[in-house]
C-alpha cells in the first residue's frame, strides 16, 4: 500500500528513501534498495521521543503506535535477543507469551547499553527495521492487522509511518499474540 506524503497528527511524513537523512544506518541499510514505498518519516523533537510525550505533543493516539522492545532470553548457558513489537497502549506478556514462544527458561527486557550496541540504533528510536537478521521478530497481531502506525526510526529525533503488514513481512517476522487479552 502506497500512502504518498501524508499528514498524520501535527507531522508531516514524506516517503523514507526520498530522506535517508532520518533514520539510523541500520534502517537506511535495510531500506536501500528495498521496494519500501510505505515506509515514511518525519522530523520530530528528540526530547519527545518516548511514546506517551510523543503522542500528547504530536496529537496522535497511543494506539496509533507501535513500540518496539529488545529481550533477552536464556536458556542453561545460551542467552539471544529478540525483538517485539506491541501497539503503544498495551503491554507485552514477557514473561508468559515470550518466554515460551522463544523456548526460554528466562526471557528479561534487554539492558540499554547492550541494546543500543547490538541494534546500532538509539534508545527510545529502536526499530524493527534493520535489526540483526539472526534475531526473531515477534510482532502482535494488532500491529500486524493496522492499516498504518507509528514506529522509531531508529534515531530519537525521527519517526517511521508504515503499515503492519510491511512489518509483518521483514526478516525473521513471526506474528504471534503477546498481550494478554481479556475474554469476553
Amino acid at each position: 500500500m502506497d500512502f504518498g506524503t501524508l499528514d498524520f497528527g501535527t507531522l508531516s511524513f514524506a516517503p523514507a528513501l526520498d530522506a535517508p537523512e532520518l533514520v539510523a544506518a541500520p534502517v537506511r541499510a535495510a531500506l536501500d534498495g528495498s521496494a519500501a514505498t510505505d515506509v515514511y518519516a518525519a522530523a520530530i523533537d528528540p526530547a519527545l521521543a518516548d511514546t506517551a510525550a510523543f503522542c500528547e505533543h504530536y496529537g496522535i493516539g497511543l494506539a496509533d503506535g507501535a513500540n518496539c522492545v529488545i529481550v533477552e532470553a536464556k536458556r542453561g548457558d545460551s542467552s539471544w535477543y529478540a525483538a517485539c513489537l506491541v501497539l503503544g497502549h498495551e503491554r507485552i506478556d514477557v514473561n508468559s507469551l515470550v518466554r515460551k514462544h522463544l523456548g526460554a527458561k528466562k526471557v528479561s527486557f534487554a539492558p540499554m547499553e547492550a541494546a543500543v550496541q547490538l541494534t546500532g540504533m538509539e534508545y527510545g528510536g529502536i526499530t524493527p527495521i534493520g535489526l540483526p537478521e539472526s534475531w526473531t521478530l515477534l510482532i502482535d497481531e494488532s500491529v500486524a492487522a493496522a492499516p498504518m502506525l507509528i514506529i522509531g526510526s531508529g534515531v530519537r529525533d525521527s519517526k517511521i509511518l508504515t503499515s503492519g503488514a510491511f512489518l509483518a513481512s521483514l526478516p525473521g517476522a513471526e506474528v504471534i499474540g503477546l498481550v494478554k487479552r481479556q475474554e469476553g
